[in-house]
């Protein structure tokens, strides 16, 4: 399971909010220890931990990835507009508060198309700085052209953007279809832009038997995918150091080795 996993691949759309079948978002909430989630979720959620254990850390590990990579990209790297895809339900230091931070008047836009996380929406949007703008799209990951007209409304397509992609990709069942979408949001991107981008990976047995079990549910599956799959969605830019690893690995903060998770993901400039 992604962190995103939220319904931005569900064909339900905006129908009544479901709480008798685990929803992703909700579970990845708990795991994170929020509370926006139900009892399904939590059943759920502890029933995916006794197989895989490991999905907590890499819940934890995701949203370090996410801090480290938006500190870098809007610090180091000046860049102060984000489309974040597929953004799921807010838990800490979200996107909009990390380059703010830095930079307040970065411009974010969130694009999900998920009942639960719009209704959450609106009480996010009030942290954002006077100098910068948080603002959510409602569009679905399987139509990009729509993503790219909406976040034209709030970005300035003339400047580099960080497009951003979270956990969500395994939402796509196929593989060419989930690459064109990346592929079509970098293309609308100036030169000078980055694709930040993670999902989790077949790389533990016990990841693949729980989230098999997870899927056999009724809930939205997710396709877990190789590693090089995941640099795939990295071709023709230019990666930076270190590369595609594991989201533990990518520029962790210390000076000592971090244990690699079962999620993959890089940061690469659009030349």
């Amino acid at each position: 399971m992604a962190e995103q996993h939220n319904g931005t691949g569900n064909p339900t759309g905006h129908s009544k909010i479901d709480t008798t079948t685990p929803h992703s978002a909700r579970i990845w909430n708990y795991w994170m220890g929020g509370k926006d989630n139900y009892p399904v979720d939590r059943e759920a959620g502890d029933a995916y931990i006794k197989v895989f254990p490991g999905i907590v850390t890499l819940a934890k590990e995701s949203r370090r990835f996410l801090i480290r990579a938006v500190a870098h990209l809007a610090g180091e790297r000046g860049v102060h507009q984000f489309l974040d895809i597929g953004t799921g339900l807010p838990t800490m230091q979200n996107t909009h508060e990390v380059a703010q931070r830095i930079a307040p008047d970065s411009r974010i836009v969130y694009v999900d198309n998920d009942p639960l996380v719009l209704v959450h929406a609106r009480a996010l949007l009030v942290n954002t700085t006077p100098e910068g703008v948080t603002t959510y799209l409602d569009a679905d990951l399987h139509d990009p052209d729509r993503i790219i007209a909406g976040a034209k409304n709030v970005l300035n397509f003339n400047e580099p953007i960080v497009v951003m992609f979270m956990g969500i990709l395994g939402h796509v069942a196929d593989f060419d279809e989930a690459r064109a979408i990346v592929a079509r949001v970098v293309a609308a991107v100036p030169s000078g832009s980055y694709l930040l981008l993670w999902d989790s990976t077949n790389t533990s047995e016990g990841f693949d038997e729980a989230q098999q079990g997870y899927d056999d549910t009724g809930a939205v599956p997710y396709i877990l995918r190789s590693p090089d799959q995941v640099a795939r969605f990295f071709d023709g830019l230019d990666l930076l150091e270190p590369g595609v690893v594991s989201i533990s690995q990518w520029q962790p903060d210390g000076a000592e080795g971090f244990a690699a998770v079962d999620g993959y993901g890089a940061v690469a400039r659009k030349p």
